[in-house]
């Protein structure tokens, strides 16, 4: 079987499925070269913005996170901006700042969901028109005649649901790689940030109240 003479007469079917596969190609090295851990939550950020918070040292601090183009780096730099107001009203912001920018990372893995949904019935319906058509080719001739023109023409029809499967299948397993990527750098996002409040934030803000300085923070 010569697949690219069977794919050649798959019809309008292969050709959408060819562009699905073309888009899901595109999106899925999209998402693996920008949806990295070091775009959204970089391990090194908490070590090296630590030692400068507890130092007093802001001004290194702000050029620090002006540097830093992560999500991570924005909010510890909304959470150094704002270290007076209370550390509850912070925790709830940062958590606002963090699920926003998650969501919008997942919304842009979407496609990859719709195509592995699309393909598969693109395939199917390239196929039930294959099909009509290969009957009504029998239909025309009088009867079964030769059975290698039914036989035929099923084998190009069926083209379209196996090219749609094989489009699908990828897709769905990289859009499932993708969500679970997705939880695993929301998780190390949320843990630097707790760390922040458990080493600063939070000890900050026992000490203003015990001083009688309420709001008051490193």
């Amino acid at each position: 079987m010569n697949l690219l003479d069977q794919l050649a007469a798959g019809g309008t079917g292969i050709v959408v499925i060819g562009v699905l596969s073309v888009v899901a190609l595109a999106v899925a090295l999209e998402r693996l070269w920008r949806f990295r851990a070091e775009a959204i939550a970089p391990r090194h950020l908490v070590e090296r913005v630590l030692p400068l918070w507890q130092a007093g040292d802001f001004e290194q601090l702000a050029a620090v996170l002006a540097a830093e183009r992560s999500t991570a780096g924005r909010i510890v730099a909304f959470l150094v901006q704002h270290r007076r107001l209370a550390a509850a009203a912070l925790a709830t912001r940062a958590g606002e700042m963090a699920a926003l920018a998650l969501r919008r990372e997942q919304q842009k893995a979407y496609p990859l969901a719709v195509i592995a949904t699309i393909a598969p019935l693109v395939g199917l319906l390239g196929t039930v028109v294959g099909m009509i058509e290969a009957f009504h080719v029998i239909a025309f001739a009088g009867g079964l005649g030769d059975p290698a023109l039914l036989a035929g023409g099923i084998s190009k029809a069926l083209v379209n649901t196996a090219a749609g499967l094989a489009v699908a299948l990828p897709a769905l397993g990289m859009h499932h790689y993708l969500r679970n990527r997705l939880v695993s750098v929301g998780i190390d996002l949320e843990t630097q940030v707790n760390r922040l409040f458990d080493e600063v934030l939070l000890p900050a803000e026992a000490a203003s109240r015990a001083g009688g300085e309420p709001g008051r923070a490193h």
